[in-house]
């Protein structure tokens, strides 16, 4: 049997794995770490005589009970403040046991499950006390049941769409219905879920001819798709708030205290919603089943109405679930009556599930005895040379979807009747409960099953849609005609400063790119081996222009490239794995400071004019960091891998990264701490600079911070007298972790209001070894990086709240409007204007209002329209004028409207 280890280093608690032990078909182990973490002489209350008096459990089954035993055990571990091993290990040790007397147990109350819990292990409380930590995490973490509905509800979805599908041809549904309806969810928008499960009942009644729309007055097919698509939804937000409570430890104030009454109202809330769609489900399963039963003749509605839970106790369990949510008491019981809900609904559905194959077979079963007669009737039609027999059998013959051909067929074989017809009604009451079983999760056949669906439902050809890679995407004419403006900006302020343009390959040599992002070097994309070269796509461009400087010997270049990059990183918003990045670089020997003051200066007029909002630009020195850590006390060998976790600071907070620093990377506690201390040092640049080079400062006493002290004086002044130092903060936590930075280094942050999060924006630093590292002799270098990608999910949001600026997709200025087919004519005359360089595009049509929608949908401000008679006008299209011109003159008359003067020479090289 399988052991399921609780409490190990990085590992979270599944509800697949609560489900599991809650019914024993895993055994629970504690990771050999938790007790050396958990205090065993925290100091305990005793327990006074009377204090408390246990309710026996009269509400749980033995598997919720486990369930909820599970959750505490993870609760306790994970918690750990003002925790004793005792609790764990008692209750790892009874989820162990194969059976014991869970009804004794008082989840009513802290005290009262400790005094029950103890009695049944043989002890008492009085001998063991507890501490205010235990009653804490015992009071807010009795919720198990959740990750019994959440396993449950996951295996539920698809099978519910598999009986449905059954009905639908068992029924004779109208295929219209299962698709028009759920397209729109009649606000303008389609509902992703319910979309999606009409595609999936497309894909497993493809090329059924039992959908004929037989069955009369029949809204419950109609409204499969809404109900179904809801019912996914609510499963996917209780997987994710469930997994969050399982994992999520227990707040302790100071005063030993914890509040969870927010996250407890949350969790009542989104399980609410799922009864609802339990309920609704239930409901629409039970109508099909009815109709099922009452098509298929009275003896049939008898067995049905006499074994089939009724509509009235899912309303009763609705009626439960309400009022114990409301009252805001008994959310244990809440939970259990949800639980209790979704088994009727199975019950429900494994009813509906065996009356669709009896109905189906009964189909077939006539259709086969048919073919006796048809065969006699052809044989005598051939005698008299007659045979519109055998047509009238083919349109007749029963065909099944080619998902739901194998989904009836599974569910008969689990069934395994031995050779009972399925048209016999008494073995009916055996066949439900057995598919009722085979329902639960628990069922290794179930599986299989779920697992035939997902495939039937994926690789069909008629539901596979293309889509792009994650981490990448397509953008729209609209958002394009945005970054081809970001882009053109950016161009204009990178020429102005005098760089040059260069182009490197998409992908390197790998040995190129290897060893010089530290950690990061594990986010580079590796190309499969073509039986030649070992290649990897490019990083960033900072690397193969290093390369490419070294490669050709050059002493001194200013360079800007816009390209793409890759990083296998995780997807999150504003982070992609292909995204392009715009890079400014200076190399060569210059005046101290002079292109880092220029590369910062770029900086600020880029996110100037990109007009993007507010924004600072956050600095620090590399060989002020590595002073700062020496000073703390980190071993030199130490100081790039404690930079790769300072890096992470804005995203893991100190807390995150001290820990960091100390477990996983072997620093000492109290240097961590020093480093925290230093690390909360930021301000405007020459203000901060002037308090760390006051007399007896630390960072004057250390080589490396000194030297880069007199750099960022020199910088910031300059900075100063430029007028932009305003937009620089000098802030001693930002590290940059990539490992070729040797001075400068700088990030941009987006500080507007609003929705938008993207982080930094823009980076940079001085990188004097970098080009060396390529065996030639070192040229120093310093550049920035700006990512167009955040910077264009900013553009986007202060254009979505801008609702008076649209976007202009085009630039074509004049549309050639002919109103008779004359292709010729609009050559001519389109060709005469591209010639005059007049951006243009030509429309061939006889329906006026063509041309008019189209020049407006596309903003057009000119039309150059000859009519039916040759009759040529301008059209002035914001105006809403026209003037008939001379067909001679239509090119001079556009030059002079758009103010395009006279046409210049052809360009020479």
């Amino acid at each position: 049997m399988e052991v399921i280890i609780i409490g190990g280093k990085g590992s979270s608690l599944s509800s697949s794995s609560v489900y599991a032990i809650a019914n024993g078909l895993s055994k629970v182990d504690i990771d050999s770490s938790v007790s050396k973490k958990l205090d065993f002489n925290s100091p305990h209350l005793n327990y006074s005589l009377g204090e408390v008096k246990s309710i026996p459990n009269s509400l749980l089954t033995l598997i919720e009970t486990r369930a909820c035993l599970v959750l505490l055990l993870n609760k306790l571990i994970i918690t750990q403040i003002d925790i004793r091993f005792l609790l764990p290990d008692l209750i790892c040790k009874t989820l162990n046991q194969e059976r014991f007397d869970f009804r004794n147990l008082d989840f009513s109350s802290a005290l009262g499950f400790l005094d029950s819990f103890f009695k049944l292990n043989g002890i008492t409380l009085g001998d063991t006390g507890y501490t205010p930590g235990e009653l804490n995490v015992l009071e807010k973490s009795v919720y198990g049941i959740c990750a019994i509905l959440d396993s449950c509800s996951s295996s539920l979805s698809p099978i519910a769409d598999a009986v449905a599908s059954l009905s639908c041809e068992a029924l004779n549904a109208d295929a219209s219905v299962l698709a028009v309806r759920s397209l729109d969810s009649g606000n303008g928008f389609s509902i992703k879920d319910v979309v999606s499960v009409a595609r999936d009942f497309k894909v497993l009644l493809n090329g059924s001819n039992l959908l004929v729309g037989k069955t009369k007055g029949c809204q419950l097919l109609s409204d499969i798709t809404e109900v179904h698509g809801s019912f996914r939804e609510s499963v996917k937000q209780i997987h994710s708030i469930t997994l969050v409570e399982l994992n999520t430890s227990v707040k302790i104030s100071k005063d030993g205290s914890s509040s969870s009454a927010g996250s407890q109202k949350t969790l009542v809330k989104t399980f609410f919603s799922f009864a609802m769609s339990v309920f609704h489900l239930g409901e629409s399963s039970f109508y099909r089943a009815r109709l099922l039963a009452d098509v298929a003749g009275s003896n049939m509605g008898k067995i049905f109405q006499c074994g089939c839970p009724n509509i009235d106790e899912l309303r009763n369990a609705i009626t439960s679930i309400t009022t114990l949510a409301a009252c805001g008491v008994n959310y244990l019981g809440f939970f259990h009556v949800i639980n209790r809900l979704v088994a009727t609904v199975k019950d429900i559905l494994a009813w509906e599930a065996v009356l669709a194959i009896h109905s189906l077979e009964r189909m077939e079963s006539l259709e086969r005895s048919e073919e006796i007669s048809v065969a006699s009737l052809s044989v005598e039609a051939n005698r008299v040379k007659e045979s519109p027999v055998e047509e009238n059998q083919k349109k007749n013959k029963v065909l099944l979807g080619k998902g739901t051909v194998v989904i009836k067929q599974l569910l008969k074989d689990r069934l395994k009747t031995g050779g009972d017809p399925f048209w016999d009604c008494a073995h009916f009451n055996n066949w439900v409960c057995n598919l009722s079983l085979f329902f639960e999760p628990k069922d290794p056949e179930l599986h299989k099953f779920l697992k035939k669906m997902k495939e039937m439902v994926e690789t069909n050809e008629s539901r596979r849609l293309p889509k792009v890679p994650k981490g990448t995407r397509d953008f729209s004419k609209e958002q394009m005609a945005i970054r081809e403006r970001a882009f053109k900006i950016i161009e204009g302020v990178f020429k102005r400063h005098g760089a040059m343009a260069l182009d490197t390959p998409a992908f390197e040599l790998r040995e190129t790119l290897m060893g010089k992002y530290g950690e990061d070097s594990k986010l580079v994309f590796d190309l499969a081996d073509q039986g030649g070269e070992l290649c990897s796509l490019r990083y960033d461009l900072t690397v193969p222009f290093a390369r490419y400087v070294a490669m050709n010997a050059i002493s001194s270049f200013k360079r800007y490239q816009i390209g793409k990059v890759y990083r296998r990183d995780n997807i999150s918003k504003g982070r992609f794995r292909e995204f392009y990045q715009c890079d400014f670089d200076i190399a060569g020997q210059y005046c101290a400071m002079g292109p880092d003051f220029e590369v910062v200066k770029v900086l600020t007029e880029l996110l100037d004019e990109l007009n993007i909002g507010d924004y600072e630009i956050k600095l620090n020195h590399r060989k002020l960091l590595d002073g700062m850590l020496e000073i703390c006390g980190v071993p030199p060998e130490k100081f790039r891998t404690i930079c790769s976790s300072i890096d992470k600071l804005d995203k893991n907070g100190f807390d995150g990264i001290k820990k960091e620093m100390v477990e996983e990377k072997g620093l000492a506690a109290e240097v961590a701490d020093k480093i925290g201390a230093l690390m909360n040092k930021h301000g405007p640049p020459l203000e901060l600079l002037s308090e760390l080079k006051q007399q007896g400062s630390q960072f004057l006493e250390n080589d490396r911070s000194n030297l880069a002290l007199k750099d960022l004086e020199i910088l910031f002044q300059a900075l100063e007298r430029s007028k932009c130092a305003h937009r620089v903060v000098f802030d001693l936590s930002l590290a940059r972790g990539l490992d070729y930075y040797t001075g400068v280094i700088f990030e941009a942050v987006f500080k507007g209001t609003g929705t938008t999060e993207v982080g930094s924006i823009a980076a940079g630093g001085r990188y004097d070894n970098l080009i060396g590292m390529f065996g030639a002799r070192q040229v120093p270098a310093v550049g920035v990086s700006l990512g167009i990608e955040r910077v264009f999910t900013i553009m986007m949001e202060q254009l979505g709240k801008d609702g008076n600026q649209s976007i202009r997709a085009t630039e074509t200025q004049v549309l050639v409007s002919i109103f008779e087919e004359d292709l010729g004519q609009a050559a001519e005359l389109v060709s005469e204007l591209w010639s005059a360089k007049v951006k243009a595009e030509y429309l061939v049509s006889k329906r006026v209002t063509k041309h008019m929608e189209r020049a407006k949908e596309s903003r057009i401000p000119l039309m150059v329209i000859v009519d039916r008679k040759g009759i040529v006008r301008i059209r002035d299209v914001e105006a809403n004028t026209e003037e008939v011109v001379s067909r001679n003159t239509v090119v001079e008359n556009m030059r002079r409207r758009l103010n395009l003067g006279p046409l210049s020479t052809p360009f020479l090289l």
